[in-house]
């Protein structure tokens, strides 16, 4: 069973990767950047741009925002890692460290949350609990 200091941990990073990823989907969706996004998965060779690129931003906004909370924690999780796998192992790959930085802080988060699940303190938990 995962300790009160772990769980807090991992409310800890829940919290902000997740609060920083949404407002990188949120921007996408809400800031008018979904031409732009669709046509760079485009030219990434995705079949289908638009619905790959609808399925990024709102796996980095509703996705995030569900890890951030703790609501289907390692699904959710599993969804912004297979996002940030792309964005750094596709979109950046050829990119200097300095601005896949981000992807890989993303990547790297949500990895030990869809493995480590999200601790004691997650919504799903006291949802679970009424």
């Amino acid at each position: 069973m995962m300790g009160d200091w772990q769980s807090f941990g991992l409310l800890w990073l829940r919290a902000l990767a997740g609060l920083g990823m949404a407002t990188h989907g949120f921007a996408k969706i809400f800031g008018g950047g979904m031409a732009q996004f669709e046509q760079g998965v485009g030219q990434m060779g995705f079949p289908v741009p638009a619905l790959f690129a609808w399925a990024a931003a709102l796996s980095e906004f509703a996705g995030a925002i569900c890890m951030a909370v703790g609501l289907g924690t390692r699904i959710a999780a599993g969804f912004v890692v297979c996002t940030m796998s792309v964005a750094l192992f596709v979109a950046h790959a050829k990119d200097p460290f300095s601005t896949k930085e981000m992807a890989y802080l993303y990547w790297t988060i949500s990895g030990a949350v869809l493995f480590l699940g999200g601790g004691r303190y997650t919504l799903g938990r006291a949802l679970r609990r009424r």
